[in-house]
């Protein structure tokens, strides 16, 4: 086991709950990810422990811990919290270091953050009032259509005349999936228009800078919407490799920080 330190960012959403453990270098060297569940305190404490696991490290070499999002109170190991829009804009700017607009795409909710050169937050926008567009969107639409939410990647990618569904709004696209069903579209075809619905709403919510990243759960678990999100908007999209993580990254970094 390392006997060097190491920093811990814990990302608890309303969906997933995300540990990050950072060596001095800035390497990411544990992680893991849980169903957040009833009990925030205790599914963070399973991440950090299987994030220790990973990166080889025991609690003793932990120098600091910076907690964030939904649940971010409830991080028994964390010494003090950071908003979510804060991590998830270092998390991104540590891969990406020049102007960004970072799209991040969770299971409640979805946000779209603009930096400049020099990682500084210009603006920021966030979507909780409606479940449209996000991750919880996506895991009804898969119910209505009695598929599984890991198999809706690869039907959209199967589809050759996507099916556009006319509302954002969760429950009204689920009585429009349903219809189409009865009318015999195909499942790929929905699924594809169910995708483009979720980058519709989402692009929606703010205008875009030159150099664009896409973070969250959703994008990790279905890379095909970045895929089509390059397609409507015409170029290419950065993605970091661990993209769900980049909010616990993110507040690893602050752990880092304010230890130096």
């Amino acid at each position: 086991m390392t006997s060097k330190p190491i920093y811990v960012g814990a990302d608890v959403g309303a969906s997933r709950t995300k540990v990050a453990i950072l060596d001095g270098d800035k390497n990411l060297i544990g992680r893991a990810v849980r169903k957040s569940g009833t009990d925030f305190t205790a599914t963070a404490a399973e991440c950090l422990a299987a994030s220790l696991r990973m990166a080889r490290a025991a609690e003793g070499d932990i120098v600091n811990a910076i907690s964030t999002g939904y649940g971010r109170k409830n991080v028994a190991f964390a010494r003090d919290s950071r908003t979510e829009i804060s991590c998830h804009a270092s998390g991104c700017y540590l891969y990406f270091p020049q102007p960004i607009t970072i799209i991040d795409i969770g299971g409640q909710d979805n946000k779209i953050i603009k930096l400049d050169e020099a990682g500084r937050r210009t603006s920021f926008k966030m979507n909780r009032k409606c479940a449209a567009g996000t991750g919880a969107f996506l895991e009804e639409m898969s119910a209505r259509l009695d598929i599984p939410l890991e198999n809706m990647d690869g039907l959209a990618r199967q589809s050759a005349n996507m099916v556009k569904l006319g509302s954002f709004c969760t429950v009204f696209s689920a009585t429009e999936v349903l219809e189409n069903i009865r009318h015999g579209q195909k499942i790929e075809d929905i699924v594809k228009g169910v995708f483009f619905s979720v980058i519709k709403r989402v692009l929606e919510m703010d205008s875009l800078t030159a150099h664009v990243v896409m973070t969250g759960g959703v994008v990790a678990h279905n890379p095909y919407l970045v895929k089509m999100t390059e397609e409507m908007i015409g170029r290419r999209i950065l993605v970091p490799e661990h993209p769900q993580f980049t909010g616990a990254i993110g507040a690893a970094l602050y752990a880092m920080n304010r230890d130096q």
